[in-house]
């Protein structure tokens, strides 16, 4: 039995959602419980290779992240079941079924990881509003609402990562503003 044929196959359930309907989200669910366990096991790659002079706190941040992902894999991949359907919960699954790009593995400085942590939060993040809004529409408020639970500490665990990168963003554009300002011509009737 392929894959295809068992991510569209439900075992018999007294939940009242339409049949149609449950297909559609288990197969979101399922794209979802890749990608999650995807970015728990990046988050880990982080957090084992992480070097630097932030390394204390990367690691422990990259490691408590990495457990609420874990947190996130279990109440997403028991909704799968719950509505009749098949979790695919494997290494091999995730990897094939991920919308994540693959980690860099060969990147060990803790600003590097931030970085690259935070653009799969980012695409994490979106994917998840794009699955409220489709459980939303498919008549799944408990699908929708799961997703906004875990949309929540997606976006904040993601300010956490920004926030290690801002202020060189910042510094970066007020040096472009001053650099703008010092080049200005002083108007006549300042001098």
């Amino acid at each position: 039995m392929t894959d295809n044929t068992i991510s569209s196959r439900l075992y018999p359930t007294r939940i009242d959602i339409p049949a149609e309907a449950r297909v559609q989200i288990v197969v979101l669910l399922n794209q979802t419980l890749a990608a999650t366990s995807d970015l728990k096991t990046q988050t880990k790659q982080a957090h084992w290779n992480v070097k630097g002079t932030d390394f204390y706190q990367l690691h422990l941040l990259f490691d408590e992240i990495a457990g609420e992902l874990e947190e996130f894999i279990d109440l997403v991949a028991e909704r799968i079941t719950a509505l009749g359907g098949y979790a695919f919960g494997t290494v091999r699954a995730a990897a094939s079924n991920s919308i994540l790009p693959e980690y860099p593995l060969d990147i060990l400085d803790g600003k590097d990881h931030v970085t690259a942590l935070a653009d799969r939060f980012a695409s994490y993040g979106k994917h998840l509003r794009e699955a409220i809004d489709k459980t939303d529409e498919l008549g799944d408020l408990d699908t929708a609402d799961l997703y906004t639970e875990i949309s929540r500490t997606i976006d904040k665990r993601l300010w956490f990562l920004e926030a290690h990168l801002q202020i060189v963003e910042i510094k970066a554009e007020n040096g472009k503003a001053a650099a703008t300002t010092k080049t200005q011509k002083t108007p006549a009737a300042v001098k």
